[in-house]
């Protein structure tokens, strides 16, 4: 199990050089939150998008937009993301000129205007009128009102011994199982973050351009079907992007009861395939290395996921299909390898699971 307090740096702000002007932050918070009305549950998102701060930092800049007097060719902003995945899912983005954003050198406090990111703390709201929606499709964002206050308790953290997801892209993981505590207010409904019910995610990607072809997958939701318990202290993380078996570069997580098991691309065999149909998407991805092999098997209904949006340092949309879902299923087993045969350590169902998948067909 990573150290929390490890590395905590690369979690701060700290674009530098010519990222500056070609790069990007990208901090992401998931958790499930419960209706006080009705006791139904949501998955919630949250994210702080810093986008190519040096380009034009007192205005907001998007491509070709002609307003801009230092004109670069690229938007410029800090983009406030927030929704929540499942049927009729939505996306809020908000967005401040970097010279808005307040923040500490030494560790992460990110404030802007009615917005605070801290290690230990979300706060804010968005509000999107179908008429600015309309008026604005660069925003590329849905209609409606999100306000949240909430506390995050990081308790498993996962440090890739190589950080680089894929030129020139890295993720950092500060909270692979974080509680989070609090309240959401969705279009006047309110929902309670229940700490221990939380199924809380919390990570940082950072660089040049994201990965293409894209997977994510994360839970902290694990039953074994061994002993038939929940797993209060297990939790699986997996990031990379995958062309063939070769070119494949991925790192894995699987903390299974304080127990931690990483592979990555350098020193493991990892094999990630990806398909959907009509209803559904499926992922499998099978992690090996000289001891211990990892099976990962997650679906997601097609109805509980959004196409996730953003722009990126070149001023055009990431991906051409861009499915996110925080509502996934399946099963994740770890074996030990004895000899010549395979010995099963854990079989567990998997749910509450965050899943991604995003691709261009132009690369």
């Amino acid at each position: 199990m990573g150290d929390l307090g490890e590395n905590r740096k690369r979690n701060k702000v700290m674009l530098k050089g010519n990222f500056r002007k070609n790069g990007f932050e990208l901090w992401r918070h998931s958790f499930t939150a419960y209706s006080k009305r009705s006791g139904d549950q949501k998955t919630f998102f949250i994210e702080f998008y810093v986008l190519n701060p040096a380009v034009s930092p007192d205005e907001i800049s998007f491509e070709n937009n002609q307003t801009i007097a230092k004109k670069e060719g690229k938007p410029s902003f800090l983009m406030v993301k927030a929704g929540y995945w499942g049927p009729n899912g939505k996306q809020f983005h908000a967005f401040l000129p970097i010279s808005k954003m307040q923040y500490n050198k030494h560790k992460l406090n990110i404030r802007a205007d009615n917005f605070l990111l801290t290690e230990s703390e979300l706060f804010g709201s968005i509000e999107v009128l179908p008429t600015e929606m309309k008026l604005h499709p660069e925003y590329l964002t849905d209609s409606g009102v999100m306000k949240w206050k909430i506390k995050m308790d990081k308790k498993i953290a996962f440090l890739p011994k190589n950080l680089k997801l894929v030129p020139p892209s890295f993720w950092y993981v500060q909270g692979a199982k974080t509680m989070y505590g609090g309240a959401i207010i969705l279009d006047g409904e309110e929902y309670a973050v229940v700490p221990q019910k939380s199924y809380g995610h919390a990570d940082k990607f950072w660089g040049r351009d994201f990965p293409d072809p894209f997977v994510w997958l994360s839970s902290c939701n694990l039953i074994s079907i061994i002993s038939g318990s929940y797993l209060p202290s297990s939790c699986f993380d997996l990031s990379g992007t995958f062309y063939d078996e070769k070119r494949n570069s991925f790192n894995v997580f699987f903390c299974q009861q304080n127990q931690s098991y990483s592979f990555s691309s350098k020193n493991s065999k990892i094999k990630c395939n990806y398909s959907e149909n009509d209803e559904f998407c499926h992922w499998q991805v099978t992690a090996e290395n000289k001891k211990n092999l990892l099976d990962v098997d997650i679906f997601s209904r097609k109805r509980d996921m959004i196409p996730m949006k953003y722009m990126n340092p070149r001023g055009t949309i990431t991906f051409d299909e861009f499915l996110s879902g925080g509502n996934g299923s399946g099963e994740i087993r770890l074996y030990k390898k004895v000899n010549k045969t395979l010995e099963i350590m854990e079989h567990a169902r998997v749910e509450n699971c965050a899943c991604e998948f995003a691709s261009s067909s132009s690369r």
